[in-house]
């Protein structure tokens, strides 16, 4: 069973929770047991699990990435200048692996899936799928 979902970002970089969406789907399927992938159709835009309580979190997790892979950094190559977004998108990868469990999504007690976006703003694509 496969899903696709338009997400509208707002930001060059931002995290956005979507831990509702998916829960919500798998609700709608009633599936009661089994995996779910979580995947960006994008090279600039990555999927991670991280806390979803103290949004400082995000801000340090985007701020410490720009650190780590600076924006129009004077030896990138890449001609659409977004090199650093590539990079980032490798760092938090572009999808997500999480069971299910009595329909419910199997994460921990501050644990939420975000949407990664490295290069916006735009309009994105996630698919999703689940498996019994």
């Amino acid at each position: 069973m496969i899903k696709q979902f338009e997400i509208n970002t707002s930001s060059r970089d931002e995290m956005i929770d979507i831990t509702r969406l998916v829960q919500e789907w798998i609700d709608e399927t009633g599936i009661q047991e089994g995996i779910v992938v979580v995947q960006s159709m994008h090279t600039t835009a990555g999927v991670t699990v991280n806390e979803n309580a103290d949004p400082d979190v995000k801000t340090d997790f985007l701020m410490r990435l720009d650190e780590t892979f600076p924006w129009n950094h004077i030896q990138d190559r890449h001609r659409e200048g977004n090199t650093a977004a590539h990079l980032k998108t490798s760092f938090t990868g572009h999808a997500q692996t999480l069971i299910i469990t009595k329909g419910r999504l199997l994460l921990g007690t501050w644990q939420g899936i975000y949407f990664c976006e490295f290069d916006g703003p735009r309009t994105r694509r996630i698919t999703c799928r689940l498996s019994e």
